[in-house]
């Protein structure tokens, strides 16, 4: 019986630092600029970022064909506008 309460005991003790370090989301940290015509065209869709989850901006996160992502700013009209062309996810 000791040995299986000693045994629980160092389980628990070895996992509670990974428990502490907690998760991070796969937020956009800053904004693109400007995107050219040929990006535009390989846009599939898009999602929104939120701040009230752990990302620190709000964004627009578009995907390309070939999975790459770039992160755009809602507030500017480029942005509304290729949200207008593509589909959400």
């Amino acid at each position: 019986m000791k040995t299986h309460a000693l045994f629980f005991l160092l389980l628990l003790a070895c996992m509670y630092p990974s428990l502490a370090q907690g998760t991070y989301e796969n937020c956009c940290l800053k904004y693109a600029n400007e995107v050219k015509a040929n990006v535009k065209k390989r846009i599939v869709s898009y999602k929104v970022q939120q701040t009230d989850g752990g990302c620190n901006i709000a964004a627009v996160v578009f995907k390309l064909k070939k999975g790459r992502t770039f992160c755009g700013d809602p507030q500017q009209p480029w942005v509304k506008d290729l949200m207008k062309k593509n589909k959400r996810i």
